[in-house]
């Protein structure tokens, strides 16, 4: 079954958001700048993500693709065919 990937996106996007929040106020950096990497950073994190999630599902659905095929063959040696 492949997986959802806006929705691994949107929470990775959002924990890497909060993350880099938390390291810009800790660092000592204004607000504003905080909000605008993090914001920067979120989204590069959820295009990263999106690409990674969709690359799995590729992989998955092949896999799955393949073992259909190979218990179909199966059943075709079985029956004779």
């Amino acid at each position: 079954m492949p997986l959802n990937v806006r929705a691994i996106a949107a929470n990775v996007a959002v924990i890497c958001f909060f993350a880099l929040s938390v390291v810009g106020s800790v660092c000592g950096l204004s607000p504003f700048t905080c909000c605008k990497r993090a914001i920067v950073g979120s989204i590069l994190a959820y295009l990263a993500t999106a690409l990674a999630v969709k690359a799995v599902n590729a992989i998955l659905i092949n896999a799955m693709i393949r073992y259909r095929m190979n218990r179909q063959e199966e059943q075709n040696i079985d029956n004779g065919y």
